[in-house]
């Protein structure tokens, strides 16, 4: 097998584990689990990416710029997949 090939499909692989762990972490800001010691380990392993798109777009209290950070990862994630 092509190690490039390889490369490429567990890096894929692991970027959309990442990707359900954002998505789990935004789920769970919506409940009463922020104050749990599992969503403050969630957002240390998501804060690096997220908190690139923090406070571009703010609607009173809503902040809804991760949206965009959910697009750009996902067109990264198809381009990816296009490859494989």
């Amino acid at each position: 097998m092509d190690y490039l090939y390889l490369i490429l499909f567990y890096g894929y692989q692991v970027l959309r584990i990442y990707f359900y762990i954002i998505l789990i972490t935004v789920i769970l800001s919506w409940t009463p689990l922020v104050n749990t010691k599992f969503y403050h380990i969630l957002l240390k392993i998501t804060g690096p990416y997220m908190n690139i798109f923090r406070g571009w777009i703010v609607f009173s209290n809503m902040d809804f710029t991760p949206i965009i950070g959910f697009i750009l990862y996902q067109i990264l994630l198809n381009f990816i997949a296009s490859l494989l």
